[in-house]
């Protein structure tokens, strides 16, 4: 449906001469030379589907000023836009009036093609703004924001619709990248608890101090630097969900204290002697196998019982190539939306491109890399050349592939995941000089993951002679 406009202008000449011309574009147009009857016809037009989406009025006008149309109109729709038409002589009143709420000015004698541009930007900026809100409502609607057209991943997400409405405790598994915490979100917005608190923490970025004060608070003169008493996120998270991001991390120590908050729903602050009862849904997230670290006693077995009730195993990105495109595509509008700028789309070989990609981020990496292209693209389709790193990238899991094909031939054993993302990440450390920004960048991961699985896996940068 075209945009209708309303031109309100004393001179009769303008009203008919603007009328042609935005006729001309295809506009609706209505041209009056009354203020009085525009605000009429403005109040009949409420009351019909047929409302206006536009007026261009005059700001110099006998028995109403445009400011004062401006005024009365958006008492009337406060959703309609204003664009007002001044003499050169009274800019500042034009500037009043876009203070008031007029999207835009000219200023007379203008040409035609100012004023279809100023329409054009009104037109734009409402399409942004629909589908702004279309993403927030999308978003907003619990699993419709975890984006999947693959029938495992649905599977995944029946199950996940059905334990929402529980209070059962949730272990969701999965590659760095997959989409743990929004799959957490969208089951704590489709539960009982949906109008309570979120809150997400990643066990692996603090250091066991930090993270027991942080998980469970602490009371002031507690330990050195405690100068006031402190509440934890299990008491901020109350009547909600808390989700224990990258489980696997956790100490013995903070381990024993989670075991007794799921056994007995209370926690005890740091240098506290009282004990809290809290009501909280917990989901843990870990990329770690918790089973083998149960084996070799990294990971407590009575925990991980406690916490495999509701097992969630997310495949990573590579093992779902159909949502490579579609995800793609739901970024670019999402970023394109936030950034309110003109949506953009990939050319045919950037998504053959993205396709033969392994995506050894994930999701997450996806995400990061089409939201840079939306940021850098110039022209409006994303080409290959904005991925200048995945031609690198191709290289080095060619090469870490020949590596481990060689470690296969020697060894007669098939290397398992950690072997294979160890190799991965030694070499792009190699690759990069050890330069850990960089191979974080390369990796799809942020540093301070890097540094974990550095320390994980006793890498260590070769010696050099000297």
């Amino acid at each position: 449906m075209s945009t209708r406009i309303m031109v309100v202008d004393d001179e009769s000449s303008m009203c008919e001469f603007m009328r042609i011309m935005l006729a001309k574009e295809g506009y609706s147009v209505l041209a009056d030379t009354s203020a009085q009857n525009a605000l009429k016809t403005l109040q009949n037009s409420q009351k019909s589907t047929d409302k206006f989406d536009l007026v261009i009025s005059d700001l110099m006008m006998p028995e109403m000023s445009g400011i004062e149309l401006l005024s009365q109109a958006k008492s009337i729709d406060p959703k309609l836009d204003f664009i007002v038409m001044t003499a050169f002589a009274s800019v500042e009143t034009a500037i009043e009036a876009l203070k008031k709420g007029a999207f835009d000015y000219v200023t007379k004698p203008f040409k035609i093609d100012e004023v279809k541009l100023a329409v054009k930007k009104i037109e734009e900026s409402k399409k942004i703004k629909s589908e702004n809100r279309m993403l927030k409502q999308q978003l907003s609607q619990g699993f419709e924001g975890f984006v999947s057209d693959d029938p495992k991943v649905k599977k995944i997400l029946n199950l996940a619709r059905k334990v929402a409405n529980s209070d059962t405790t949730i272990l969701i598994l999965g590659e760095s990248g997959v989409g743990k915490e929004v799959l957490s979100k969208s089951i704590h917005s489709e539960s009982n608890r949906a109008t309570g608190p979120f809150i997400s923490i990643n066990c692996g970025a603090l250091p066991e101090t930090l993270l027991e004060s942080e998980l469970f608070g602490h009371v002031k003169g507690s330990f050195t630097g405690a100068i006031k008493n402190k509440q934890g996120l299990f008491t901020a998270a109350d009547g909600g969900t808390i989700l224990l991001d990258e489980i696997g991390e956790t100490s013995q120590t903070i381990q024993v204290k989670l075991l007794r908050m799921l056994e007995e729903k209370t926690i005890t602050p740091i240098g506290d002697t009282k004990s809290q009862t809290v009501d909280v849904r917990i989901i843990a997230a870990t990329n770690a196998n918790l089973e083998v670290m149960v084996k070799n006693g990294s990971f407590r077995p009575d925990l991980f019982y406690r916490l495999n009730v509701f097992p969630i195993t997310i495949p990573p990105l590579r093992k779902r190539p159909n949502d490579i495109m579609l995800l793609a595509n739901y970024f670019i509008k999402r970023h394109c939306a936030k950034m309110e700028i003109a949506e953009k789309e990939l050319a045919e070989d950037t998504l053959e491109l993205l396709h033969t990609y392994k995506w050894p981020g994930n999701v997450r990496q996806l995400e990061n890399m089409l939201e840079r292209a939306v940021i850098l693209t110039k022209g409006a389709a994303i080409l290959p050349s904005d991925f200048p790193e995945l031609a690198d990238k191709s290289v080095n899991l060619k090469s870490t592939s020949s590596i481990l094909t060689s470690q296969v031939s020697a060894s007669g054993k098939q290397p398992d995941l950690e072997t294979i993302e160890k190799a991965y990440i030694y070499f792009v450390l190699s690759q990069t000089k050890w330069q850990k920004a960089k191979a974080a960048k390369i990796l799809g991961i942020d540093t301070s993951t890097l540094y974990r699985k550095i320390e994980r896996y006793q890498l260590q940068m070769p010696t050099v002679p000297k």
